[in-house]
């Protein structure tokens, strides 16, 4: 895809990925865009820190959340 530029951790750096959690959270808008706490996440920044630490892929964590929740 033109345009589209990799997630994964292999192609990004840390600080890449912890642009990508705060851009894909609307983290610069405050918590009222936030669904973390409503979902009982909390601070969602912890619950993607695995993918920002390059541990765990973004897309495993998602599939995990969403699991939990009966969500496919």
């Amino acid at each position: 895809m033109k345009g589209y530029k990799s997630v994964l951790i292999k192609d990004t750096t840390r600080e890449e990925r912890e642009e990508i959690v705060r851009r894909s959270l609307s983290c610069e808008s405050g918590c009222e865009n936030c669904s973390g706490c409503a979902l009982g996440v909390g601070d969602p920044f912890k619950m993607y820190q695995p993918y920002i630490e390059g541990k765990e892929e973004i897309r495993d964590i998602n599939r995990r959340f969403n699991a939990s929740y009966g969500i496919h």
